[in-house]
């Protein structure tokens, strides 16, 4: 399934994507490489572990993704070009004493396998940082490698698979 597919498969939208809060973009490219800016859920503050409990970091990682997904989808028209993600990094505003920021992270990571697939699964980082902007529980960033659009098949098919990319080793 291509993950457009997943994405609907599993319920899931892509919230509407506002325009940065700051001097910086989305995303920046370098040929089939996106880097995406740090996103994180705005609505929200305080320190995981200490006013937000690990379940309630957990769903805003997962909506964090999605919102990942979402600068995706503006920058290369459909979350199906992605060929992998390479990299995410997790910063996780948390108690001195919270030690559980990979179990953060993982439903990030969770998410992107559900809809990508192997190719969702990446290296990461999740660290505890004193603070973030607007105090908001946490900011993942990410590396994706997409497609061509001329590498992408136009039945749909092979999204994502060997079949459509070569990998340098």
């Amino acid at each position: 399934m291509k993950p457009s597919e997943n994405l609907a498969r599993l319920g899931l939208t892509l919230p509407v994507l506002i325009q940065p809060s700051g001097a910086y973009l989305h995303a920046t490219r370098s040929g089939n490489l996106l880097f995406l800016a740090g996103k994180g859920v705005g609505a929200y503050s305080g320190k995981v572990g200490r006013e937000v409990s690990l379940d309630q970091a957990k769903e805003f990682a997962r909506t964090t993704a999605l919102m990942l997904l979402s600068v995706i989808q503006s920058e290369v028209g459909t979350i199906d070009r992605v060929s992998r993600f390479l990299k995410i990094n997790g910063f996780i505003n948390s108690d001195p004493e919270f030690a559980q920021h990979p179990k953060v992270m993982d439903a990030c990571s969770d998410l992107l396998e559900e809809i990508f697939g192997s190719d969702g699964l990446c290296a990461r980082t999740s660290i505890g940082v004193a603070a973030t902007p607007e105090q908001i529980p946490l900011e993942i960033d990410a590396i994706v490698e997409v497609l061509d659009s001329e590498a992408v098949e136009p039945n749909g098919s092979g999204y994502g698979s060997q079949a459509c990319r070569t990998r340098p080793l």
